[in-house]
């Protein structure tokens, strides 16, 4: 039996009273209406929002978790990297494998990564990263069936040629407020892959759902922006400005603001340069403080899930870029974070990354946890 199919989900909701006290009882899981197209949430454009409490564990047990999406209805599917698994939670909070992506091939940083759901056709269907023996590729399936038993269908491979390798694999996928998808993809530690424009590795694509280069990219090709390490994190804020979290090597850990055509700097350079042909970070930070992987948006704030930071970073982006230095929350306190979803409700989701072999797993790991946001004073 897989490890993960003995996960339960343990949901727990805290209750403020009004006079401040608070009560924990189980309760089913969030129904959290997903939007058709698109990850962020937008309640309180003008509002700088902050944590204000985690509420509760919605799943436990999960084994290496890279990604998770909400489902329309309530619930949640959750890419498990090594074993390549897609696990659905339900809205009543049971944790069931789905089915596993064909042809993972798990290996160092590579597996199953990003999960991307559209459901503007009949059918809905999943949109999926990995490695696979040579490369890394997109795949998108059919999910069938109906909630609490939801089945993967046939695989078709929508972009291959990916660069692979140990480390650097990139793999987010989001569809964006356009409609189209965008990809992720790492340098693959071939460096000067980044600069290349015939190269796919060091970049952010923008594709139909077909895989084909989507109508007004700068240059005719599926590329969006290049000049990137291995980006792990893309959000949209409520204005539609993109933003992207991006591993640096020694020194410093990027988000950036994501312009089409733009030109990020690696190798040349990393983190801010002020130098002329290369877009500057919005924010940095050393590697030691982030080593950031998914983010979300909440109106007009940027949520950065950090690993080796062991934290999540709150940037204020109302003035279209960060305003005053960011804050963090939950400092150490749920170990390495690797995905945060933003719900239509205006809360977060966040997934936990102990056992994909770099963190220190504790009991119930690993988790997805539900976070109360509030008004930042």
């Amino acid at each position: 039996m897989r490890r993960t199919g003995r996960a339960i989900g343990c949901l727990l909701l805290v209750l403020m009273t009004a006079t401040g006290c608070s009560v924990s009882t189980p309760r089913p899981a969030p129904s959290a209406e997903a939007p058709t197209v698109g990850p962020s949430s937008s309640p309180g454009a003008d509002t700088w929002w902050r944590v204000a409490e985690v509420t509760g564990t919605l799943a436990s047990g999960l084994a290496a978790p890279w990604s998770v999406v909400p489902l329309p209805g309530g619930g949640a599917l959750v890419s498990q990297r090594d074993d390549g698994a897609v696990l659905e939670l339900t809205a009543d909070g049971d944790l069931r494998e789905a089915g596993v992506v064909p042809g993972v091939v798990s290996g160092g940083e590579s597996g199953l990564h990003g999960l991307a759901l559209l459901t503007t056709g009949e059918t809905p269907m999943l949109y999926a990263y990995f490695g696979a023996a040579d490369d890394n590729r997109v795949a998108r399936m059919p999910l069938l069936g109906a909630p609490g038993s939801f089945e993967l269908g046939e695989s078709e491979v929508v972009l291959d040629g990916i660069p692979r390798a140990s480390t650097h694999d990139g793999g987010r996928l989001a569809f964006g407020p356009d409609g189209y998808l965008y990809v992720t993809t790492g340098d693959a530690q071939q460096r000067d892959a980044a600069q290349d424009r015939d190269a796919l590795g060091g970049k952010i694509l923008r594709m139909t759902a077909d895989g084909e280069p989507a109508p007004g990219n700068p240059w005719g090709t599926r590329i969006w922006s290049m000049g990137h390490r291995n980006v792990q994190g893309i959000a949209w804020t409520a204005d539609g400005t993109m933003w992207a979290s991006e591993f640096g090597q020694d020194t410093w850990d990027e988000v950036n603001r994501i312009e089409p055509g733009a030109n990020y700097g690696w190798p040349v350079v990393e983190g801010v340069a002020d130098r002329e042909g290369f877009v500057d970070p919005v924010a940095q930070w050393t590697t030691s403080e982030a080593s950031p992987s998914g983010i979300a948006a909440v109106g007009d704030t940027v949520f950065v899930a950090g690993l080796r930071g062991e934290r999540l970073w709150q940037l204020d982006t109302r003035e279209g870029t960060v305003v005053d230095e960011p804050v963090a929350a939950l400092s150490g306190e749920y170990g390495r974070l690797r995905d945060a979803v933003a719900l239509p409700d205006g809360s977060l989701w966040l997934l936990t990354n102990n056992t994909d072999g770099r963190g220190s797993p504790r009991s119930g790991d690993d988790r997805l946890l539900r976070v109360r946001l509030a008004p930042a004073a």
